[in-house]
């Protein structure tokens, strides 16, 4: 999920350098939310391995 997440800045980067506002609006506001979703699942991940052990 963070691959994602840094596959999404660098397109929002990307189509801001070549001009392409809509693409590089949407990347840039997608990349939060999936930053978001990784950190949950890494906190579950975490608190899983904890309560199994």
């Amino acid at each position: 999920m963070l691959g994602w997440e840094l596959t999404l800045l660098i397109v929002a980067f990307a189509a801001a350098v070549f001009a392409a506002g809509g693409m590089a609006v949407a990347s840039a506001g997608v990349a939060p939310i999936v930053f978001v979703i990784a950190l949950a699942l890494f906190v579950h991940s975490l608190t899983a391995r904890r309560i199994k052990s």
